[in-house]
């Protein structure tokens, strides 16, 4: 099944009970009114990698027992068992307790592993344990593109449900207003991209002063897309003392050392190799002239009768280029790039994930935290110029213990990032043609 992506607002729900005196707030675990987004149904795949999908509801659980380990609120756990959890995956069962403790965190798992829940379930716990006397952000989540601000604001917002915990939404693309006035009105949570929310921090929109967590999700990215010196004024501005926590699906050892330097002492989680790509994605490569690519592709589409295929190119241009061309050859296409406006982007995803369109070009903007329920087709028309972004692209699809197709067509001038793909991974992938 396919879901959706509606997204640019965050959910914000009323309080109830005296919030903000210590030791008098109890919650009551009945529902409380969404204002900014209406609940979708939500479906975890059993015995699958955890995941966020619109679907119909799921069977009745046992989870709830495994997540009591952790002692969670009953509101929490209500959320959990709804959202129908089997049980909790390796990576939030070791840095669930470490969060919950206090501590600084740097964890690296694989896409589609559960991270998300593994940081949002003990910062609304967190959140809702000490509640404040006043209505200035508390915790703050940092990613590094607006699909995934989007996604991470879903999962937030659906284990809030039952929580009197506001939250904003803030990313560039966008209207400011909206972010203002909510922010304007006290926020518990913010979730953001770098830029626009240091855009709202030097026009003093946003006072950050009373931070108590801060998340860098898919955190190497962030630092590795240009993003460092914009974290680090928004860093300046938080408070000295606070917990801070590193998710991503990989560091390197560059990442690792200035990680660092932003961490007090942190635990360091590892659930899985670095680099490692999905167990569950059948690699082959097509060794073809630059000029064939194209005719390749269509073929492959065409003839394999292919009805979901994620495609990477390296470059705006050639996203655009590409897509156009295969519109051309009649199959419906959208290409997604970062000077797409933002309405375009989510169109173009949410067109994809319903099944309006076969065939997606995107570049590396969409390698990182687009969660896509059942895609079975990767290609990499192009292949990256960082070979860890060939696991970051692959890592769309081979999830939810269904099995995927990545394929890469590669021309002679691509030998040499081929090889060093290869290397990353420790094996040669396998020649179609």
């Amino acid at each position: 099944m396919r879901g959706s992506v509606r997204a640019p607002r965050f959910f914000s729900v009323p309080l109830k009970g005296r919030h903000g005196h210590p030791g008098t707030y109890r919650p009551s675990c009945k529902p409380i009114a969404v204002l900014a987004l209406k609940a979708r149904p939500i479906q975890f795949m059993i015995n699958a990698p955890y995941r966020w999908a619109a679907v119909k509801a799921a069977r009745p659980l046992r989870s709830i027992d495994l997540f009591n380990d952790f002692s969670l609120s009953p509101c929490l756990l209500k959320a959990v068992e709804a959202l129908g959890y089997t049980e909790p995956t390796p990576i939030q069962q070791r840095a669930i307790p470490v969060v919950l403790q206090g501590r600084d965190l740097m964890a690296a798992a694989q896409t589609g592993t559960g991270k998300t829940a593994a940081f949002a379930l003990p910062l609304l716990e967190r959140l809702l344990q000490n509640p404040a006397h006043q209505r200035s952000p508390r915790a703050l989540i940092l990613v590094p593109t607006r699909e995934l601000a989007a996604q991470v604001s879903d999962a937030c917002r659906v284990l809030a449900r039952h929580l009197p915990i506001r939250g904003v939404l803030i990313y560039g693309g966008v209207s400011a207003k909206p972010q203002l006035d909510s922010l304007s009105r006290g926020v518990d949570l913010v979730i953001a991209t770098p830029g626009r929310l240091l855009d709202h921090l030097q026009s003093r929109a946003v006072d950050l002063s009373k931070i108590e967590m801060l998340v860098l999700d898919e955190a190497d990215r962030m630092l590795d897309m240009g993003f460092i010196r914009a974290i680090r004024r928004i860093i300046a501005a938080l408070p000295a003392q606070r917990q801070s926590l590193m998710f991503s699906a990989t560091f390197s050892d560059e990442i690792r050392i200035l990680a660092k330097s932003l961490l007090r002492n942190p635990v360091t989680i590892d659930v899985s190799p670095r680099n490692a790509p999905p167990e569950l994605v059948d690699h082959s490569v097509y060794h073809v002239d630059t000029s064939a690519k194209h005719p390749l592709l269509t073929r492959l589409i065409v003839d394999g009768d292919v009805q979901q295929m994620l495609v990477f190119t390296r470059t705006k241009h050639g996203a655009n280029r590409l897509a156009e061309r295969l519109v051309r050859d009649g199959l419906s296409c959208a290409a997604i790039h970062g000077n797409k406006s933002q309405g375009a982007r989510t169109r173009a995803l949410d067109d994809f994930k319903q099944g309006r369109i076969r065939v997606l070009v995107a570049t590396d903007i969409a390698a990182r935290g687009l969660d896509i329920t059942e895609l079975p087709h990767v290609v990499n028309f192009e292949l990256p110029h960082v070979p860890e972004d060939y696991v970051h692209r692959i890592g769309r699809t081979g999830r939810a213990g269904l099995r995927g197709r990545a394929v890469s067509l590669v021309s002679r001038e691509e030998r040499e990032r081929l090889r060093a793909i290869e290397k990353l991974l420790g094996r040669p992938i396998p020649v179609a043609a």
